[in-house]
């Protein structure tokens, strides 16, 4: 069955596009345009991939914060004056 009529992509092609790792309707996109021209089918292809449900997900490692990437700065601003 045909999920986006625009480009002709059918279920089959978006479940074949998200086994090799596009998890997202945007990655689908990406890989074969469905959903980048009315857009009509962006629900379809959500209800596809599911929540939860894609492969890679699982399989990609953590984000992990070292010291550098979680410094945070402080800057103190002058407090309002009273007018």
């Amino acid at each position: 069955m045909y999920v986006c009529s625009c480009f002709g992509i059918t279920e089959k092609q978006v479940r074949e596009h998200a086994d090799t790792g596009a998890c997202t309707p945007r990655q689908i996109a990406g890989a074969c345009k469905a959903g980048t021209d009315c857009g009509s089918c962006v629900r379809k292809i959500q209800a596809l991939l599911g929540r939860g449900s894609c492969p890679r997900r699982e399989s990609l490692d953590p984000v992990v914060l070292t010291p550098a990437t979680a410094e945070v700065s402080v800057v103190e601003l002058p407090a309002a004056e009273a007018a």
